[in-house]
């Protein structure tokens, strides 16, 4: 992942340092275990620590060189343990495979990657409850295929994703939960050379659950769902951004993303105020969408293992984690810095002479008695003079010269149902749904 969209904690996370550290974890503690049931010394696992508790630097070229000769990366870095161990390091990797160290440690990346991006969603909830609040009640017009509707608040579009992002941080909750589990299972996953509670040590230590069945490998299908729930996330990041996008379009301008001092929008134009923090969300959401289908491919390996996925992984792994925690955390920038323009949501809304108050006339007018299509129409003759005038005329003043509408509503009748409060009439109530009776 390029440094421009990578924060340091994230990063700090699939650091060869990091790796390192957790598969020397891994290591001993399976050694703990193992000397505790008579298979290795006592002194084996003690000498790891001893050597540990030093707080060795980790050596990352001298890894590499070994590997380089070896051509298998655990091997190499049990090779350069053992240099620094002495003799009792022989213990190590006792009854073990590689897949047992890598994919332990993958469930620990991934584990605490999605602690950091709950703290991400968790940040964001918390601009958008304190935006949502503040607007609860800002008048704004509610768009369907991106044509004036009825009134809405701003405060309710906001509420939505709060909502939306609530489940997001669920659905990753749980993702965690199901990638996080723990295999230390040996050659095809039979135990034959480990018993299984150097399992149930390792696991009980690193923070992860058991794989019931490993194969040797952890079964895949648990890695699909952890990519597909940032991808999920990934969409909800890109759908506000894309309402801001449009937003702030000039002829919209409803709301636009904070314009610091001294920040430029064009080479060419100096008068350009551009979206582009939402821009550059949208982008990183296609990103890490990209890396759900090969993990999606990952699922289906020969037989107790092969290794097509390892190469996958060591791109998407890093690079999906990095880009969303990015992503949340300038998302979370935007909102809480949006620009917000009330006066221009209120000239909107009534752009259109009162088009939006259609479908209260024509259930009045079926209350009243008319047909449903008589109704329409009624309505419908009226609206289409508004429309075609670009809101010069206005629908209330059409309606009450319509001797047909007048025969079934009075004048005053009509013009209640042009009442912008009667659409708001239930905002609390979702409100408390969203946010609870504080809300």
């Amino acid at each position: 992942m390029i440094p421009r969209y990578a924060r340091p904690a994230m990063t700090a996370l699939w650091s060869p340092e990091t790796r390192y550290a957790i598969w020397f974890e891994i290591e001993a503690h399976a050694t703990d275990a193992l000397a505790k049931l008579g298979v290795v010394p006592a002194d084996a696992a003690s000498a790891l620590w001893r050597w540990w508790a030093t707080k060795p630097v980790i050596d990352v070229a001298a890894i590499d060189a070994i590997e380089a000769v070896t051509k298998h990366d655990v091997i190499a870095f049990l090779t350069w343990v053992a240099e620094q161990v002495g003799d009792e390091a022989r213990f190590m990797h006792q009854g073990m495979t590689s897949s047992d160290v890598l994919d332990t440690c993958l469930a620990v990346q991934l584990a605490r990657a999605s602690d950091l991006l709950l703290a991400d969603i968790d940040a964001l909830l918390e601009v958008l409850r304190a935006r949502a609040i503040e607007h609860k009640l800002t008048p704004a017009i509610g768009r369907s295929h991106g044509i004036h509707a009825e009134p809405v608040t701003f405060g309710l579009k906001l509420a939505g994703y709060y909502a939306e992002f609530e489940r997001a941080r669920a659905r990753l909750v749980a993702a965690r939960a199901e990638v996080a589990t723990c295999a230390i299972s040996g050659a095809v996953g039979t135990f034959a050379n480990v018993d299984p509670r150097v399992e149930a040590h390792v696991a009980a230590r690193l923070g992860l659950t058991i794989e019931p069945v490993s194969t040797q490998v952890i079964p895949r299908d648990r890695h699909a769902m952890f990519f597909a729930t940032l991808g999920v996330i990934a969409s909800s990041v890109e759908r506000l951004a894309t309402e801001i996008r449009h937003l702030q379009r000039t002829e919209v301008l409803e709301a636009e993303e904070y314009f610091a001092p001294g920040q430029k929008g064009s080479s060419a134009m100096p008068h350009k105020r551009n979206p582009v923090l939402s821009e550059n969300l949208t982008g990183l959401a296609r990103m890490v969408r990209g890396y759900v289908t090969p993990a999606l491919e990952n699922v289906a390996l020969w037989h107790e293992r092969d290794i097509s996925h390892s190469s996958v992984e060591r791109y998407i792994g890093p690079d999906a984690t990095i880009t969303l925690d990015f992503a949340l955390a300038r998302l979370t920038g935007v909102i809480d810095k949006l620009i917000v323009y009330p006066a221009r949501m209120q000239r909107n809304l009534e752009r259109m002479g009162g088009l939006v108050h259609s479908q209260r006339v024509l259930l009045a007018l079926t209350q009243a008695g008319l047909s449903r299509e008589d109704s329409y129409r009624l309505v419908q003759r009226g609206a289409m003079k508004v429309w075609e005038s670009d809101g010069a005329l206005s629908l209330c003043d059409l309606l009450k010269a319509d001797p047909e509408v007048t025969a079934a509503l009075s004048p005053a009748a009509i013009e209640e149902k042009f009442d912008l409060g009667y659409h708001f009439r239930h905002i609390d109530t979702v409100f408390a749904r969203v946010f609870g009776p504080a809300g």
